[in-house]
């Protein structure tokens, strides 16, 4: 069953056919188990989480857009987006004649401070179109030319023997096997796993997990979890060990990113 199939709230973007503008934004609150439509325009499209965790999924892909990350999605892209949990995202339209120094494939993005902080300021109004607004919604393309490309911050794959193991980690992310045993345990050995890792993920298997715990961390405190709870439910035996790694992750506390 697809996302779409599965939702119960079912959100339309506002047109279909033609941009009102070369380039157009709004900010959307998502409830829970939201998704849109199964989607392609001949328009690029960037999307950056505020709250909550966006996903997208197309064609041999499945992004995740933790807040105060994005991703992008060039024009003419078959793809569907939803989230599991209620999210709060940025949608900006842009016009192909300005998509040129984008990349050409959909991808995750690692959001600079300066384009952070032109976001937060275009989701403190609305789309005018006017002719400031204008010039700061070109300065925002100009930024996110320059923004580094990370495949996936969760990256998935269909090879038939890592996705099972994935799949169990991603329900289970305090699942307390070594890499060793979950070899063991799904059929193939500890060399197998490593290779298949670095293949499909471009990342080890260790790394994977702590980035999903990030996922489902960021959920919880925005629930209103403490950081001591949400890491003894992640399986860290401290505080400061689940602080660590999502620090090195993220590049912040888990009280300062969720502050921001």
């Amino acid at each position: 069953m697809t996302p779409a199939q599965s939702a119960p709230h079912l959100r339309h973007p506002p047109f279909s056919d033609k941009l009102p503008a070369p380039i157009y934004f709004r900010l959307e609150s998502m409830p829970d188990n939201a998704t849109y439509p199964v989607m392609r325009h001949p328009w690029g499209e960037f999307v950056y989480s505020f709250s909550g965790v966006t996903e997208l999924r197309l064609a041999g892909q499945h992004l995740l857009a933790p807040p105060h990350m994005g991703f992008w999605i060039p024009p003419h892209v078959e793809h569907v987006g939803f989230n599991r949990r209620a999210a709060v995202h940025f949608s900006a339209y842009i016009s192909e004649e300005f998509c040129d120094a984008m990349p050409d494939r959909t991808c995750s993005l690692l959001v600079t401070p300066l384009l952070r902080a032109i976001l937060n300021s275009l989701a403190e109004t609305r789309f005018t179109n006017t002719e400031t607004q204008s010039r700061l919604l070109r300065v925002m393309v100009d930024e996110l030319e320059t923004c580094s490309i990370a495949d996936s911050f969760v990256p998935e794959t269909s090879d038939v023997l890592l996705a099972p193991v994935l799949e169990a980690l991603r329900d289970a992310p305090a699942d307390p096997r070594s890499n060793a045993q979950l070899a063991r345990a799904f059929g193939m050995s500890d060399r197998t796993l490593v290779r298949r890792c670095t293949q499909e993920l471009g990342m080890s298997l260790s790394e994977w997990r702590q980035r999903v715990r990030v996922v489902r961390g960021i959920s919880l405190l925005q629930d209103g979890a403490s950081v001591e709870s949400v890491a003894l439910d992640l399986g860290y035996g401290t505080a400061s060990a689940f602080i660590a790694m999502f620090r090195r992750i993220t590049g912040s506390s888990p009280a300062r990113f969720i502050g921001r």
